[in-house]
């Protein structure tokens, strides 16, 4: 494989388990080799710094106790993806987010949805039973699915439907007594109340077990009988077939290639169901430890072979442009101006439309979110004041890039060593072509034309697609 490959083989590898990548981090992860990456992304060193929190700390306060409303709270997390050295660790909790879907709309309280974000990143790697154990813990989902409304002697069964709906087994796995019997086992799970607190919002929530409101009851689920807690549905949940199916389903779905709606998968296919069993197998054999599966397919032939087989989410083309051009790697003052970036193209952050999280593969393109994610990519690579920008014109200069078909290749490559089409092509060509040779005598008019190219490049299929 030519060294050109194996950056774009990274490219694609950086573009799946994070949010895309610099020429100078592909350049140390070509060089550390593709394998050694995989494992760097998913055990990465201590010394790795996660975020630049302490910054929002000193220059944006309100995005760390952003109270009720969900802008704070959004360019916090925005931030978070543009800047983390631990890029697999954000795009696991983004994933997370989408399946353990919870909105701020009903939340109301944006410090408890950032709260949840620290638990996606600290679980989102590790063992299944884990995270199911700590998402039933998290408040925001308490409140959310309104267990704390589920009481031995009032049963609510918001959350125990869901959880084997939507966050572990998925529909037609199980009967409506399972759902009964798994929310009594719930009962008592609840958050303490609140207490009022100024200048930024209330007191956290905390989670709080009252053994008086518990049902301590036979219960029977799943085919199992006993006095079950919590824990023990979940330990019961873990160990079903249809658990590591629909997990290992959503991990293809969101990390390798877009599937059809999860409501469809009781009768669609999958769309590798080869690829599926080997995660599947992954999955089972490590004792539902999700970094396995992701080791796995992260090594696998599918997924190198699954080149923008994948619709960039909003997300993913709001943090990969910003990343790309350099923006925002300190908070700046125009920060708040990202965080509803994405609900501009379909995706507000930590404001799902419902607990089925977001429809996506093609459910991300209409009219309206398309010309929103090609003009906010053309308003950023275009500007050639932008850091990341300039290092881009900068190398196509140094690599003494002359003619159109050069000025074309390297623009390519510099947007994430993207593969277009004959046709996409011959279009970038005869633009390129129609002002001739590159001019170097003038920088400026050379670098507002890169840019223009960069731009006309962000428009492609190929880089809407992961």
């Amino acid at each position: 494989m030519s060294n050109k490959e194996d950056v774009a083989l990274m490219a694609h590898l950086m573009r799946r388990a994070g949010f895309g990548a610099t020429q100078e981090e592909l350049d140390r992860y070509v060089a550390m080799g593709y394998e050694a990456t995989v494992d760097e992304l998913i055990d990465p060193p201590d010394e790795i710094p996660s975020g630049k929190t302490a910054l929002l700390l000193r220059y944006l306060p309100g995005a760390l106790l952003p109270g009720g409303t969900p802008t704070p709270g959004q360019y916090n997390w925005m931030f978070h993806m543009i800047t983390t050295k631990r890029p697999l660790v954000e795009k696991t909790a983004l994933f997370w987010h989408h399946v353990f879907a919870t909105g701020n709309a009903k939340v109301d309280n944006c410090d408890q949805m950032l709260e949840q974000l620290v638990m996606f990143r600290k679980y989102g790697m590790g063992g299944y039973r884990e995270m199911l154990v700590a998402l039933s813990k998290n408040p925001a989902m308490i409140f959310w699915l309104d267990n704390n409304e589920n009481h031995r002697d009032a049963v609510n069964e918001n959350w125990g439907r869901e959880l084997l709906e939507l966050f572990s087994m998925g529909v037609s796995n199980y009967t409506e007594v399972d759902v009964r019997e798994a929310s009594r086992a719930f009962t008592g799970w609840t958050i303490q109340p609140k207490l009022p607190r100024q200048p930024f919002g209330r007191f956290p929530w905390r989670f709080d077990y009252r053994g008086e409101d518990h049902d301590t009851g036979e219960k029977t689920f799943l085919g199992h009988t006993g006095n079950f807690d919590g824990e023990d549905i979940i330990d019961i949940i873990v160990k079903e077939p249809a658990t590591a199916r629909f997990i290992c389903r959503h991990l293809y779905n969101f990390f390798v290639a877009d599937e059809v709606q999860v409501p469809a998968w009781t009768i669609e296919d999958a769309r590798d169901e080869d690829a599926l069993e080997v995660m599947i197998n992954a999955f089972e054999e490590s004792d539902y430890e999700i970094k396995s599966v992701l080791r796995t397919m992260f090594n696998s032939d599918f997924f190198k072979n699954a080149r923008f087989s994948k619709i960039k989410s909003p997300a993913e083309v709001v943090a990969g442009t910003l990343k790309l051009v350099g923006s925002y790697q300190t908070p700046e003052p125009t920060l708040p101006d990202v965080g509803p970036q994405s609900g501009y193209m379909g995706q507000a952050l930590l404001d799902p439309p419902s607990v089925e999280g977001w429809y996506t593969g093609t459910e991300w393109i209409n009219s309206g979110s398309l010309l929103a994610r090609i003009n906010f990519v053309a308003d950023r690579v275009a500007n050639t004041s932008l850091p990341g920008v300039k290092r881009i014109i900068n190398s196509i200069k140094t690599a003494g890039v002359n003619t159109p078909e050069e000025l074309v290749d390297a623009s390519l490559e510099h947007m994430g060593y993207l593969e277009v089409g004959e046709e996409t092509k011959a279009q970038l060509l005869d633009h390129a072509k129609s002002q001739g040779n590159m001019n170097w005598s003038d920088e400026s008019a050379a670098g507002t034309r890169i840019g223009e190219m960069l731009a006309l490049v962000g428009a492609t299929t190929e880089y809407q697609f992961g």
